[in-house]
């Protein structure tokens, strides 16, 4: 399987952590920002990552092609097959896509991603988005997380990973969670980022980074 995309972004971390943790193989390839040519734009025809080709077949967007690879390795389990606790997962799922993501792309937009592509960046919608947006996300994961450390059914499932993968770019870029007012968040925010799966994926990214801002 090819995955088309750019490492920094929550959506292809969400998939390649997805595939890791599954036991799936996947080659990385560039995607997006006017990269990817061809191959891309036939796996993607409006240019969302991240794309997926398996062969002769090829979809985009993160949550589709997390469908295709656990219908083809449904082992093992990361989304629940009891019936309230698959549609918690799936509503992490959108919670993350949806609402932290918007939250969230504004911090690391303006402070990293935006300098990094040379494009004009507002620190101001960074910094209101920091105090007005992520507080309210982080009370309510503080209230909602159970005392295992995990988001549903007390285990790792694709509810953790989908929530932290943007969380993750707003902690490269913002100190909020340091603060001790959302312990239970910092600590399992911290526990997934030590997970291999997550450090294997995060230690790429961050070399990616870095030959970019160089």
């Amino acid at each position: 399987m090819i995955v088309y995309g750019a490492r920094p972004s929550p959506f292809v971390r969400k998939v390649l952590v997805f595939a890791a943790e599954k036991g799936i193989a996947v080659e990385m390839r560039p995607g997006g920002f006017g990269r990817g040519g061809e191959e891309f734009a036939r796996a993607s025809p409006f240019a969302k990552m991240p794309a997926l080709q398996d062969g002769d077949f090829t979809i985009s967007d993160s949550s589709a092609i997390i469908t295709y690879m656990d219908t083809l390795h449904p082992e093992p389990n990361l989304i629940p097959l009891e019936a309230r606790a698959r549609a918690r997962t799936i509503w992490y799922e959108e919670f993350a896509d949806t609402i932290v993501q918007a939250a969230g792309q504004k911090i690391f937009f303006n402070r990293v991603a935006g300098r990094l592509m040379g494009l004009p960046c507002d620190p101001a919608a960074a910094d209101r988005a920091e105090a007005e947006k992520m507080p309210d996300l982080y009370d309510y994961l503080e209230g909602v997380m159970p005392p295992s450390g995990y988001l549903v059914e007390d285990r790792f499932t694709l509810a953790d990973i989908a929530v932290a993968c943007p969380l993750i770019n707003v902690s490269y870029c913002s100190e909020g969670l340091t603060s001790g007012r959302w312990p239970k968040v910092m600590a399992w925010l911290d526990s997934l980022r030590a997970r291999p799966s997550f450090a294997a994926v995060m230690e790429k990214e961050q070399r990616s980074m870095g030959r970019a801002a160089a």
